[in-house]
């Protein structure tokens, strides 16, 4: 439990109405109780606030006065406050060094760090002070992982690669499988080509549970610092990402793209290769991306949601659409003519 004054202390934001009320967890505005702290980022929720159960609420500049009775924290960004009193609530687990008895580990391990049952870590490993690797997870040789980097069980790091400080590597993450390079043949059979790059990435990132980042062919793979990559997200080798980008679930981004700093790409959103987006590109859900994009904004290229009967009818109209304009340019050119005469 922390008192609200003392949580304001802390953290900052203004304190309205009673600091003395505490506060033991986080919760939404419709789940919240005796003792939560809620939160409103969005104002069209204004009338769920009146009717929470919770014991204080974290609120804008503009909702500072709406609320007559209840305590709440002003702040700039309340969703912003919110993680952060979030993240005060529920710290990450201590990392109590050690080795398991059922690990197999062929290089030095600093005390500080624990390896849990089943996991394997290669000869050459590099490992930093107060790395976790879980059950099951494998790091290969030569590998370097930075200090107080978290890998989840069964996620898997190949040899060489370079993980900095930091960051959490979910469950059954794979970083630096071979790339999708091949040769074709006259007779149409594939050739592999070796991939000899490495994949290389930066302080505080986080890597969502089944995601796969590809070993550069020749050059690295590289992901910047602060970047956040979600779930079932596929990065091509080569790729590029700049610092403090965050990529949503089931995102597919092709080899040799450069990505720009602090850039969010919405989920299911595809990017084919060898292209190059700006810093401080927001690319919608959805969008599929085959040419480079320059200049900073939001960009989207997909289809909202319609009834099944108006996208037929829709479709139908957009077929007939290059006969539309052959009409359209026969009636202005008749148009002119009759002008002329």
């Amino acid at each position: 439990m922390i008192r609200l004054d003392e949580l304001v202390q802390k953290l900052g934001g203004e304190l309205v109405g009673d600091g003395s009320v505490c506060v033991d967890r986080v919760a939404t505005l419709d789940q919240a109780g005796k003792g939560d702290l809620s939160f409103l980022a969005n104002p069209k929720y204004l009338s769920q606030v009146k009717s929470s159960g919770a014991a204080a609420v974290i609120v804008g500049k503009s909702a500072r006065d709406a609320l007559t009775d209840r305590p709440r924290i002003v702040a700039d960004d309340p969703y912003l406050y919110f993680a952060h009193v979030a993240r005060h609530f529920n710290p990450p687990a201590s990392v109590l060094g050690g080795v398991h008895l059922l690990a197999a580990v062929s290089c030095s391990v600093p005390s500080s760090v624990a390896i849990d049952a089943g996991a394997v870590v290669e000869e050459g490993v590099v490992l930093g002070e107060g790395v976790h690797i879980g059950a099951g997870a494998y790091v290969g040789r030569g590998a370097h992982v930075g200090a107080n980097t978290r890998i989840a069980p069964r996620a898997t790091v190949y040899a060489g690669c370079v993980l900095g400080q930091d960051c959490i590597i979910h469950a059954g993450a794979v970083i630096g499988s071979d790339g999708f390079g091949f040769a074709r043949q006259r007779d149409g059979a594939w050739v592999k080509i070796p991939q000899v790059g490495r994949v290389v990435i930066g302080n505080d990132v986080e890597i969502g549970a089944n995601t796969t980042i590809d070993r550069g062919a020749l050059d690295d793979t590289v992901i910047g610092n602060g970047v956040k990559i979600d779930n079932q997200i596929q990065i091509g080798h080569n790729v590029r990402i700049g610092d403090f980008t965050a990529i949503a679930g089931c995102v597919g981004i092709a080899g040799s793209t450069r990505i720009g700093a602090r850039c969010m790409i919405g989920g299911q959103a595809g990017i084919i290769g060898h292209l190059t987006i700006a810093d401080d590109v927001v690319i919608s859900a959805g969008t599929l991306v085959t040419k480079s994009i320059r200049q900073p904004g939001v960009y989207t290229a997909n289809l909202p949601v319609q009834g099944h009967a108006d996208w037929v009818k829709n479709f139908a109209h957009l077929r007939h659409l290059d006969t539309l304009v052959d009409r359209i340019r026969a009636l202005e050119q008749r148009l002119e003519e009759r002008e002329q005469s």
